[in-house]
């Protein structure tokens, strides 16, 4: 079969040809019809640590044989717009800058580090944040609400108590009011507003795996720098949603700070992108470099996975390896196939190609917590380090509940911008 390769640009031939178009200042008042450009501004680089994906088209779905028969997956050409991407999975050094600004962000408010808004809202005063003394006695008093209490403290150490640690997410549900006719109805019908616990569960580590020793991973895995770089694990679908929420409102607030336009949500990519990103522009490899098998002609792994039947570290790593390890793909992205298998924002449903459109494929569900747990499930990509080699394949679905945590579990961000302006050209 032949592959279809994204292309970047049109030949000059092909080119659309326009005119300039104002994009701010002072409108002449002559009459006439100038339009007017939402911001004055409108420069924004690329995004640190991300990598663009040219629109394309491929073949989504099994390259090669269905290993387990299930039959969820059916080879079928879809195209893709293009976006933004994670070279790496979120790190914790990432993840813990998120889990810092909401500790912060709620001790700010206990301890009074609040200022009056030109708008009349009360907005946290970050200035007097940054000066707070952690270890401080006068400081641990004013946060008291935070601490754990005495009956859960160990040597009577005061501690932040992790489950105290909320992000108060806020977001619109697009789907449920597109669906809707009547325009009468009020916006916050569709709104939804819950706090989420965002701090890892590092308990994962053992509970994932009977009878066997993992504690010290469990200690240290997010709390010590020599695991920085490493993929943060232990977040659910909703810990990593709410750090995609997160991860806008920090860099829109800046940019609005700065005078210039707000810009796209960060986002979990849907599964159809995932894959699409994954192949690099080879739509019909196997894996990731583009080849069929898990080693190179020297005889060396490529990924980090459970090589055999159990030698694990193989690879180069026992558990997980750094974010950045292996050679990247033809896009620049970096273990798409093991390490940790990733979340996706689309829900697993079994027959989802059958009816998905080949435009932007995407099939998605709010569930509720009164929901069944087959309406939870959401799907998984890549494979990890402690899956069998044929779950690392492109094309190979799984899934978990988005309110489930394991230590083989990650993520990454898309965004949907256009790719930075060439140098000299605006």
């Amino acid at each position: 079969m032949i592959a279809v390769v994204a292309i970047a640009s049109t030949s000059a031939s092909c080119k659309m040809l326009g005119g300039k178009n104002k994009s701010g200042g002072s409108l002449p008042n002559d009459g006439q019809l100038h339009g007017v450009a939402p911001a004055s501004r409108w420069s924004l680089p690329k995004p640190p640590g991300m990598v663009y994906i040219n629109p394309g088209t491929f073949h989504m779905g099994p390259s090669d044989e269905d290993v387990s028969y299930a039959y969820t997956a059916r080879n079928k050409s879809v195209s893709i717009s293009g976006f933004w991407m994670d070279a790496t999975e979120i790190t914790n050094n990432e993840y813990r800058q998120f889990t810092h600004w909401v500790r912060d962000s709620i001790a700010g408010h206990l301890m009074g580090f609040e200022k009056q808004g030109t708008d009349g809202n009360t907005y946290l005063d970050w200035k007097r944040i940054k000066t707070i003394k952690w270890g401080d006695k006068a400081t641990l008093e004013k946060i008291d609400a935070m601490i754990v209490t005495p009956d859960n403290r160990i040597f009577g150490k005061k501690e932040i108590d992790a489950t105290k640690i909320e992000y108060q997410s806020e977001t619109f549900d697009y789907k449920a009011a597109a669906m809707n006719r009547d325009a009468t109805i009020p916006r916050s019908t569709y709104m939804i507003k819950k706090p989420v616990k965002v701090y890892p569960d590092t308990l994962c580590w053992i509970r994932d795996f009977s009878y066997s020793y993992n504690e010290p991973m469990s200690k240290q895995y997010y709390s010590h720098p020599a695991f920085g770089n490493y993929p943060v694990v232990g977040v659910s679908w909703k810990q990593a949603t709410a750090f995609c929420e997160w991860r806008t409102h920090f860099l829109n607030a800046f940019l609005e700070g700065k005078k210039r336009n707000a810009e796209s949500d960060f986002r979990l990519p849907t599964e159809a992108q995932w894959e699409y990103a994954a192949r690099g522009g080879r739509s019909q490899a196997s894996y990731p470099w583009g080849g069929y098998y898990l080693r190179n002609k020297k005889g060396c792994l490529l990924a980090n996975f459970k090589p055999g039947r159990g030698n694990y570290p193989e690879d180069g790593g026992l558990y997980t390896v750094r974010a950045d390890a292996y050679w990247p793909n033809d896009f620049g992205l970096y273990n798409m196939a093991g390490n940790v298998a990733e979340w996706t924002s689309s829900l697993y449903y079994e027959g989802a190609y059958n009816f998905q459109h080949d435009l932007n494929p995407d099939i998605r569900y709010n569930a509720k917590e009164t929901d069944k747990p087959r309406d939870k499930r959401k799907v998984l990509r890549g494979g990890s380090w402690k899956d069998v080699g044929a779950l690392l394949r492109c094309g190979t679905r799984n899934y978990e509940y988005q309110d489930t945590a394991k230590s083989y579990i990650g993520f990454r961000c898309v965004i949907d911008l256009p790719p930075a302006p060439k140098k000299g050209k605006k």
